[in-house]
């Protein structure tokens, strides 16, 4: 059963541990309302895919998910004929000598012939699943006015075979971390909605769930040194997915607090760019520090680590 309001979306998200704020909560819901695909956008790390993995949880539905990338075909998302088969059946009429040909071609094209990928199988499945489109911006832009037809009327169209249309169509969600911009009918047909990076309390509410072992101090000075970290100008901001896992990290070497060395010996955790790490250890960890001291959550001095 739907969620019956936006309350009712964040209370069945936060049963799957995904903290969502009220604004995404909404487009959600009107998406489900209405039944809309949802475009959403945002930096890497932000929880776009995550949201698609926490909606089928909740709703107790199939999750299927096409991950896009460059030179994306209909064969890898939607259907291809399984030519294996075909030529099978082509050699079997042959050696049987009943070969009437309208019967074996309306046989080698039809529905048991076909392999079904993730569109299609979204569109036949008895119960509504949710289908996660993931980094459309990643495929090539004529891909989107292939997804038209599917998102506009839950159909596709197999030239050999005629329309397939969707008895239960699919809750459908598609991310983009922008490095394209979606095409304009591909939009008309969704609901949009631009996430975020979660502000303190709510990324501490995620490592709270995530990382339940981690001491609440650590969690809350790994939070806040992200979140000021968010500020500086680097080539990739560290999304929340790399917060929790440097939280893990930082309680794997037994860490009871944030020191400087610590800090340096582990960005490779929080961090994937070269330049971004030659940054923080430029100077740019003191101060980051220095501000959590002034904030009065990290001591002036003391040892990072705890004996093993």
């Amino acid at each position: 059963m739907l969620p019956d309001s936006v309350d009712a979306v964040i209370e069945r998200l936060a049963g799957q541990d995904y903290v969502c704020d009220r604004r995404l909560a909404t487009a959600l819901f009107l998406a489900l309302k209405l039944r809309r695909p949802l475009l959403l956008e945002g930096e890497p790390g932000v929880g776009k895919t995550a949201l698609a993995q926490a909606l089928a949880g909740a709703l107790g539905a199939e999750l299927l998910r096409l991950q896009c990338y460059e030179g994306l075909e209909v064969a890898q998302t939607a259907y291809e004929w399984n030519v294996a088969r075909q030529m099978i059946e082509i050699r079997l009429a042959e050696a049987t000598h009943e070969v009437d040909h309208d019967r074996l071609a309306r046989h080698l094209y039809s529905r048991e012939m076909l392999i079904e990928r993730p569109l299609l199988q979204a569109l036949t499945r008895p119960q509504t699943p949710v289908l996660l489109i993931d980094e459309l911006d990643r495929a090539d832009e004529p891909f989107d006015a292939f997804l038209l037809e599917v998102l506009a009327e839950n159909q596709i169209t197999i030239p050999e075979l005629g329309v397939i249309r969707a008895e239960a169509p699919p809750i459908v969600l598609i991310t983009s971390n922008r490095t394209r911009e979606v095409h304009d009918a591909l939009k008309r047909r969704c609901l949009y909605h631009w996430v975020e990076f979660p502000d303190v309390a709510r990324e501490l509410d995620i490592v709270r769930r995530k990382a339940p072992g981690a001491p609440e101090r650590l969690s809350r000075q790994v939070v806040e040194f992200v979140q000021r970290m968010r500020t500086l100008d680097l080539f990739k901001l560290p999304g929340v997915a790399e917060t929790i896992d440097w939280v893990n990290a930082l309680v794997a070497l037994n860490a009871i607090r944030l020191d400087p060395e610590m800090v340096q010996d582990t960005l490779g955790v929080l961090l994937k760019h070269q330049d971004d790490i030659a940054k923080l250890q430029g100077g740019d960890t003191a101060r980051l520090l220095d501000e959590l001291r002034a904030k009065g959550l990290l001591e002036a001095a003391g040892p990072g680590t705890a004996a093993p």
